[in-house]
């Protein structure tokens, strides 16, 4: 353990690989910030209500579709360890197929998605037709949305964060700059939102084929058209692979949804509360999920190249930067959380009431840094299974932990979230340690066909 903290080289490594990530998670709340911000200044509230409710439900069919980044990522990692140029080619080319079949379903069924969001909403007529039209315009941006997240989780899993930081950071910026141009310079309102996103999109797929090129040149891999008689080689393992870490986030997305609708119940304070500490959360998962990122690249190489050395100074090096941040974290909520409630809300009863609840939030980082950990060993060990089981297994106590703490209020909406991110971190330790102990993780997972 004391030659991996020793190796500078190592850290070097995973900081190349986290640090790039980090940053170019900072684009993602500053995009939604200018969203909010050129339609904010339209004359009628409904534009934003629109784009709000659209851009949601744009935002919750990606993020679940999530998987194609994680599933690329993890897959390309070990062919990269294992030094398979026709792997790592074939891995990217299915990815793209994949994502363009789901693009075009997703494509296909629009309307009927609409419809029946639309139906259980309580949204006023005029919200509803603008969210209407965000996500008709959007939508048709869904074949770049998750080829991007092929293409992201293929370059990191080729051990190169930095491509896809300027992939996010430069798609990022195309669209605040749109955003700008089409709603407040040209007047085109809720469409001119939707529109430059999916013409960010679009630039962002072109430069990304264009960094796959690069990358692919540099690996000096097989020539595409070569390759393209094994796209159904192994699809079977996608498939299962992206099945189990799509019940996953679903999964998570539920006890998220639950906890934003519950709160919502308890009154207009404790709601507004809520979703300052959640913006902490989020603030806490970009931060740790940097390191997530370069636990699955590393992770993925060390188990394709078969190394048990080497995965093991990966768990080491990581976990002890990871343990680090999630320190510093904790000691910045408790020490100025309060001051940096005041920075996002002036509102004293919601000053007030998200103070109530802040020592909740200080224990979040030390809690969840293990999910995030856990979750890219098993990303880079393909292992979608054991994530599948420990989500659904956390979200059955998240659920319970809500119904017999319910007396409490909003005290039992957090005390169930953080059982909910702890029991997550618990059992795939459990699974890993045991499996680790068996010397079975990394043979296991090389064989998980």
């Amino acid at each position: 353990m004391l030659a991996a903290l020793k190796d500078i080289s190592l850290h070097r490594q995973v900081f190349a690989l986290a640090l790039p990530m980090v940053l170019s998670n900072i684009t993602v709340p500053l995009l939604g910030l200018v969203d909010v911000a050129v339609i904010g200044h339209l004359e009628h509230a409904w534009y934003l209500g629109g784009v709000a409710v659209g851009g949601t439900m744009i935002s919750v069919t990606f993020w679940l579709l999530g998987f194609l980044r994680m599933a690329t990522t993890g897959l390309c990692a070990q062919a990269y360890g294992a030094s398979n140029r026709s792997s790592q080619a074939t891995v990217l080319l299915q990815g793209i197929a994949l994502a363009w079949g789901l693009a075009a379903l997703l494509i296909l069924s629009h309307g009927l998605i609409a419809d029946a969001v639309f139906s259980v909403s309580d949204a006023s007529d005029a919200v509803k037709t603008y969210a209407d039209q965000y996500y008709s315009i959007r939508i048709w941006g869904a074949p770049a949305a998750l080829a991007n997240f092929v293409i992201m989780g293929w370059l990191l899993g080729s051990q190169n964060a930095r491509l896809p930081m300027w992939l996010l950071i430069i798609t990022n910026s195309i669209n605040i700059l749109l955003d700008v141009l089409f709603v407040l310079g040209l007047g085109w309102q809720v469409a001119g939102a939707a529109a430059a996103s999916v013409i960010a999109e679009y630039s962002g797929m072109i430069l990304g084929l264009y960094f796959v090129a690069c990358q692919w040149k540099r690996l000096n891999l097989p020539p595409w058209r070569s390759q393209l008689n094994k796209v159904g080689q192994g699809m079977g393992r996608l498939l299962r692979l992206n099945r189990d870490i799509f019940l996953r986030s679903l999964c998570l997305q539920l006890a998220f949804s639950f906890m934003t609708f519950q709160g919502a119940s308890l009154g207009d304070n404790v709601v507004a509360a809520n979703a300052v500490l959640m913006s902490f959360l989020m603030l806490v998962s970009y931060g740790m999920d940097g390191f997530a990122y370069a636990m699955e690249a590393m992770v993925g190489k060390a188990i394709g190249a078969r190394n048990r050395e080497a995965l093991s100074r990966t768990l080491i090096s990581t976990t002890f930067w990871s343990v680090v941040i999630a320190v510093l974290m904790t000691l910045a909520f408790a020490l100025f959380g309060d001051a940096i409630i005041a920075l996002i809300s002036d509102i004293p009863a919601v000053q007030r009431e998200a103070s109530r609840y802040l020592p909740w939030l200080a224990a979040v980082p030390l809690v969840a840094m293990w999910c995030f950990l856990l979750d890219g060993i098993f990303i880079g060990a393909t292992r979608g299974r054991e994530m599948r089981n420990s989500m659904f297994i956390a979200t059955c106590c998240f659920f319970l932990i809500w119904l017999l703490l319910s007396p409490f209020g909003n005290h039992a909406l957090w005390a169930a979230m953080l059982g909910f991110l702890a029991i997550r971190g618990l059992s795939l330790a459990a699974i890993f340690a045991y499996q680790w102990q068996k010397n079975i993780f990394l043979e296991e997972a090389c064989s998980n066909k």
